[in-house]
């Protein structure tokens, strides 16, 4: 067994610590965000989710100083910082792209052809589940389901819906979004970015134009029980098992 010499660190494989801090002009910034979100709650410590997003919207995800100055500001241990962050897919690990291209692979949209989409998208763009293409525009990922199942199969951008998509709507969708074409969701609020998405989600204005008054609801299907609890007459789609034949 060969000793380590006296001068020559070990490496364990851990990151350097303590985090490095934001820039003074970033902090302070940062920090005035972060003071108008903390006075929303009687509990300091319940404005980490929207502070996590805040320092996301800086960076792209949540970093080791992310992690830091969340900790400073709600007087929390990094730990306790750490494992909210690592909890919720929603909290970036690593750099990611302007768009977060999220595929739904759940059953009904797989059966409709969401799985096809996302291995086409994968070849397309030459990435794999939650990696970025290299120009840095897109992020690729599959979402369990997007709730929008009368839609089927969904993708979303930064959270926002594109319904009943094609292989070929989706990698035209892909294309755009990488050659800086303007794309406009099935339904909902304009596109924007992933930061600026992440601080609307920290809760700060929406300033995008049409934002405020953009909607989108429910599918036919998911209304029908809704139409049936008002009186409403629907058309027979299914004929009982019973019914006799030509009926």
């Amino acid at each position: 067994m060969t000793a380590t010499p006296a001068n020559q660190e070990v490496s364990l494989g851990m990151p350097q610590l303590p985090a490095p801090d934001y820039p003074a002009d970033v902090r302070g910034r940062l920090e005035a965000d972060a003071k108008e979100v903390i006075a929303r709650y009687p509990d300091s410590r319940s404005a980490l989710l929207p502070l996590l997003h805040l320092v996301q919207a800086e960076e792209g995800y949540v970093t080791r100083t992310g992690v830091r100055f969340c900790a400073e500001v709600l007087g929390l241990t990094t730990a306790e910082v750490t494992a909210v962050s690592t909890f919720y897919s929603m909290y970036r690990r690593k750099p990611s792209g302007d768009y977060q291209v999220g595929v739904c692979t759940n059953t009904l949209c797989a059966v409709m052809g969401g799985d096809a989409i996302f291995d086409e998208l994968k070849d397309h763009l030459g990435v794999g589940n939650s990696e970025t293409t290299d120009d840095g525009k897109v992020t690729l990922e599959h979402i369990e389901c997007n709730a929008a199942c009368d839609f089927a199969p969904v993708v979303m951008v930064n959270w926002e819906f594109f319904d009943n998509q094609t292989v070929e709507s989706a990698k035209q969708l892909v294309d755009d979004l990488r050659a800086g074409r303007q794309v406009s969701p099935t339904r909902g609020a304009p596109l924007c970015t992933y930061k600026e998405t992440a601080r609307i989600l920290a809760g700060f204005p929406d300033e995008r134009p049409g934002a405020v008054e953009a909607s989108g609801g429910a599918g036919p299907a998911s209304l029908a029980g809704l139409r049936l609890a008002k009186g409403e007459a629907l058309p027979r789609v299914v004929h009982p098992r019973d019914a006799e034949e030509g009926e």
